[in-house]
């Protein structure tokens, strides 16, 4: 009969002992463990070996590490009434974990929701030219935004990342159009330069050659040299009245100068 009771106080013991026990919990360097007892907030605990009384509490792991929450990918409209297709990349983590527990149900789902939205508002309040040139700055507003609210939830905002800012489809061909009528306008008004400066030039050319006694015979002359480069080919000319003793007569001049 002893023996059995005995058993029956080891049995307790270790049942108890058991109990006891499993109220130790261990706390990574990275978390921490918010305790509830009775329902109600009585402390925060970690890291290392902590204990937890059964029953009467309850523990909730935090981890405070920062956290890489991706923000799906959304069609929004600019000031100008554009489309844009643009996701991003929020970094946040959690400074009190107590906060993060009691005044959030899911701190990680609102922190995405709530970017998502900011992302929406910030993009509507600028142009396309703005949004497709000023990521960072459009990164900082959101980070602001978001930054505010979370931080009663006691997470912070690291940082905030454009991934894509992307026009649709039929943008891309509309924009890839108007750049090709660009470079035709370049091109058409570099060509009219280039023409402009030809005319200057041959005009400035003509004046010369009217003012310079025998200057438009000897252009002629010149132009009929080149015609007959190709000793293969006869060129029949006929000469202007007048032009074969005005050029015997520049002929005359040059060979008495060098005398």
């Amino acid at each position: 009969m002893e023996v059995e009771i005995f058993v029956f106080i080891g049995i307790g013991l270790a049942i108890i002992g058991l109990f006891f026990l499993s109220g130790l919990k261990l706390a990574y360097e990275y978390e921490r463990i918010v305790v509830f007892r009775l329902g109600k907030y009585v402390r925060t605990i970690g890291p290392g070996l902590v204990y937890v009384t059964p029953i009467l509490e309850k523990g909730v792991k935090v981890d405070l590490r920062i956290i890489t929450q991706d923000i799906p990918r959304q069609e929004v409209m600019t000031k100008d009434n554009i489309p844009v297709l643009t996701n991003a990349v929020v970094y946040f983590k959690v400074e009190r974990p107590e906060d993060a527990v009691i005044k959030i149900a899911n701190y990680r789902y609102a922190v995405q929701q709530y970017t998502q939205a900011a992302l929406r508002d910030t993009i509507g309040t600028m142009e396309l030219d703005q949004v497709l040139t000023e990521r960072d700055q459009i990164a900082a507003d959101i980070k602001k935004i978001v930054d505010k609210e979370t931080s009663e939830w006691g997470v912070d905002i690291e940082a905030i990342k454009m991934q894509e800012i992307e026009l649709p489809a039929e943008m891309k061909r509309a924009f890839a159009i108007q750049a090709e009528a660009e470079r035709d306008k370049r091109a058409v008004i570099i060509k009219a330069e280039g023409e402009f400066i030809a005319a200057q030039k041959l005009s400035e050319a003509a004046t010369i050659l009217t003012k310079t006694k025998g200057g438009l015979q000897l252009r002629t002359l010149q132009t009929i040299r080149d015609i007959a480069q190709d000793p293969s080919e006869k060129v029949v000319i006929f000469m202007p009245g007048g032009l074969t003793e005005e050029i015997t007569e520049i002929i005359h001049n040059v060979n008495k100068s060098k005398e």
